[in-house]
This record gives structure tokens, sequence and C-alpha cells, in this order.
């Protein structure tokens, strides 16, 4: 089995390596993932001078936006992939933002000193964390006290057809077995009160579980296959060792699979999220 340090160091360049398909898409991911990561804000307490840390936060959301929302303070934009935090600067300066720190970061290791932050954020992070319960405590060692922290992760595969199709089909034809119980993957904590556990553990009290529900932005049918495979690392990793034959085969059954959500052209595929919120 992979040590925890090969797992940090497989992610980091699988995620690296599809950052140019998460920018190509980014419009669409982020009104996709906007109700959650709405979620996720409302339930912390930010003020024009919050000091605020997102852990895992691909090309940057929603750390930006909070950055936004407090001018007055800093939002430290953390990753373990290089290129998805050149997407996150270029989406800061464009956005005008001068309160935004860049930092490159383990999520089990950060970088800071215990008590730093107002907030910490880590959405859709925790099911790819080598280390779940380390990271866990991470994040309330670094977050004030009467601080709060929100994650986000998705639910179970039957509320998510948009990733749980294309992965099961992927898998099928590529004799690929599910990740054994409790190491990184898609659904690793979908079950409802898994995080809530790691919380408690690393000494995060008041902790509410909400449920996030909606489709997908409506889109061309073949748009859904398109964005996996540029943005999907598990789907697009196991593709790359697949024969054009196998890819087609492979492409051809998820959108036949999809096709129950299509209408009048565009396909709105479901999803189910689930934001945990702690308070230290």
């Amino acid at each position: 089995m992979p040590s925890l340090d090969e797992i940090r160091e497989a992610q980091r360049q699988s995620w690296d390596k599809f950052s140019a398909g998460w920018e190509k898409w980014d419009d669409y991911v982020l009104t996709f993932l906007r109700p959650t990561g709405d979620t996720m804000i409302n339930a912390l307490d930010i003020r024009d001078d919050t000091n605020h840390l997102d852990v895992a936060a691909g090309t940057g959301e929603p750390g930006l936006t909070i950055a936004a929302m407090a001018p007055k303070g800093r939002t430290v934009i953390t990753d373990l992939a290089p290129g998805m935090l050149e997407v996150a600067g270029k989406h800061a300066s464009q956005r005008g933002l001068s309160n935004v720190e860049i930092k490159e970061a383990s999520a089990d290791a950060l970088p800071f000193d215990d008590a730093s932050f107002d907030s910490v954020t880590i959405r859709f992070g925790f099911m790819f964390f080598p280390d779940v319960q380390a990271c866990a405590n991470e994040v309330s060692r670094v977050v004030k006290p009467g601080g709060k922290v929100a994650a986000a992760v998705w639910a179970a595969p039957d509320g998510n057809p948009w990733v749980a199709i294309p992965l099961r089909n992927t898998m099928g034809e590529l004799g690929i077995d599910p990740p054994p119980p409790d190491t990184p993957g898609m659904f690793r904590c979908a079950a409802p009160g898994y995080v809530t556990k790691l919380f408690e553990a690393a000494g995060l009290r008041d902790i509410e579980e909400i449920e996030v529900t909606g489709t997908q932005p409506p889109r061309a049918l073949e748009d859904s296959w398109n964005m996996m495979t540029d943005v999907a690392a598990p789907i697009a990793g196991a593709l790359a060792n697949a024969t054009p034959e196998q890819v087609e085969r492979i492409r051809t059954k998820t959108l036949d699979d999809l096709r129950q959500y299509e209408k009048d052209g565009k396909t709105a595929v479901p999803f189910h999220s689930r934001v945990i919120v702690g308070t230290k």
C-alpha cells in the first residue's frame, strides 16, 4: 500500500495536470458549486476584517468570495497543486483583491501558528486527504477559539449521478476495483456523521450537518462527458490508461445513461453535497 507521502505526491501531480481543465471549465464549475459554497459562507461569521483560511482551495473558491466580503482582513488560499494555485492567483488579480495570499501547503501540515484564523473552509477536499483526522486536527489548531470551520463533501453516489455514472462506467469497462474503505476517493466521506466524528475528535463543538441538493446548470449532453474528462482526476486518470476503443465505449454508455436527465436538448443532472460546520 502506498505511503502517505506517495499518495500526497501522486495527488499533487494529478491535480496539477488537470489544472488547465479546471481553468477551462471554471465558470461552469463555479456556478455548479456555488450553492454549496454559499451554504458554507452563510454558516460562518464573516466580518469586514475577518482573517480566513481556505484549505485545498483549488482555483480559489470559496476563499476569494470571502476575501471580497472581508476587505480589511486577510484571506489565505492554500492547495497542494501549484497549477491550481496559479489559476487562483489569476482570479484574485482579475477581481482586484489585494488582501489575498496564495500559498502551497498540505492540509495535514499547515504552515501557520495556532489560532491564526477567524474561520476556515475546506470545500470538497476532505475525501482526498491521505490522513483525514490529521487534517481535521490541523484546521482546528489554526482556527481561533470561537472561530468556525466549514467543510463540504459529496454525499452518496445515488444523489450524484453526474459523477457516479461516468465513474461506474469507467471502472466497469477497465476492471478497476473500488478503492478500499477509508482511502482517498470521491465518496469516502459520504456517510452522514463521518466528518462530524473527525471534527469532534479534533476538539470542535456545536457541529451541524447541512444537506445541499440541486441540479447542475443545464448544458449540452456531450459537455457532460467533455467536462468530466477535463476536470475529474479519478476518471481522467483512469482513461489515460484505456485504449481508444475502451474510451469510446465508456463515453457512449455514459451519455446513454445521462439521457434520462435531458430535456429540450439540455442536460441538468442532480447533485447532493453535505456541509459540516463546527466551532472551536
